[in-house]
């Protein structure tokens, strides 16, 4: 029997989300999600070639800020914000954020504004994945089922060993010299921060 290419590639016409999604057994537990859809910063970038396709990003607003955003955001929504009276966390050795309540409502409020399809694509992207995944599932559960997550967000994971170990060098937007940039347009700037 001869193998045929033309249903698999078929398929690849038809998924184009699908075709180039991250594996989900390669994924950690840390970033899964409800939805089981991962891209590289690499793979969200091949994909929002697609002007429909939107990307939130979930930072807090001072990593956009100090940090950089890519180019190609549509929106920036935080997950987590620093609150007023920061604590530090010694076994982080960080300060810590806390949840932004708001979040979903604002999320919703901002699907209204563009008229977002429960089906059309969202591409979500932290600073390496995990609270991104975190934000897919909440979208997820509010009925926008083709909810994606950047596995190695904007500054990628950090090294384990060498020169570079625990700094943010492997992967992710920025270390892929992917567009980015320090500027907020004022489309991408957070709904929240413009009433």
């Amino acid at each position: 029997m001869r193998f045929s290419w033309t249903f698999p590639a078929a398929l690849l016409v038809l998924l184009p989300g699908a075709a180039i999604a991250e594996d989900a057994r390669n994924v950690p537990a840390k970033k899964q999600t409800k939805a089981g859809l991962y891209l590289t910063a690499v793979e969200a970038a091949e994909m929002l070639k697609d002007e429909s396709v939107v990307l939130l990003d979930v930072r807090s607003r001072s990593e956009l800020t100090f940090v950089g955003v890519p180019t190609r955001v549509n929106v920036h929504i935080p997950l987590m914000v620093m609150p007023e009276h920061a604590s530090y966390n010694p076994d982080k050795q960080s300060y810590a954020l806390e949840s932004n309540a708001a979040f979903e409502f604002d999320f919703l409020d901002y699907a209204e504004a563009i008229e977002l399809e429960d089906e059309r694509p969202i591409i979500l992207i932290c600073r390496s994945g995990s609270r991104s995944a975190k934000a897919a599932d909440m979208i997820y559960d509010l009925g926008f089922s083709n909810v994606y997550t950047v596995i190695d967000g904007f500054e990628g994971d950090k090294a384990s060993d060498g020169p570079e170990r625990g700094h943010r060098v492997l992967n992710g937007w920025k270390n892929a010299g992917l567009g980015w940039g320090y500027e907020i347009t004022p489309e991408q700037a957070y709904p929240g921060d413009q009433m």
